[in-house]
């Protein structure tokens, strides 16, 4: 298989790579767009402040790397679109390896 499966992860699971961990609240349209006006004529703003993803730290980090706020938010602004992204499987496959650290 080349990539993440399209069944969706168990519901205190990474979104992306499915990691059993602890997780964080991902906004897939970034706070600091909230109040530009591009945004605020696409969505509404429960909408801007509710879309997002629980992600581990790993998947978290390496989202805000690769891409700027922008980015994540006119283009890949979905978990779908998220993981389409060909960094986005790369990572996933990476990520999928790593030592789940246990939770204090």
């Amino acid at each position: 298989m080349d990539g993440p499966t399209t069944a969706e992860p168990a519901p205190d699971a990474c979104g992306l790579c499915g990691r059993n961990t602890n997780l964080e609240f991902h906004h897939l349209i970034p706070r600091k767009n909230h109040n530009k006006p591009w945004f605020r004529r696409q969505f509404t703003r429960e909408e801007m402040r509710t879309r997002g993803a629980m992600l581990c730290r790993l998947c978290h980090r390496f989202i805000h790397r690769q891409w700027d706020e922008q980015t994540l938010g006119r283009r890949l602004n979905t978990l779908d679109a998220l993981r389409d992204e060909p960094a986005t499987r790369r990572h996933v496959r990476w990520a999928q390896k790593q030592r789940v650290a246990r939770p204090r």
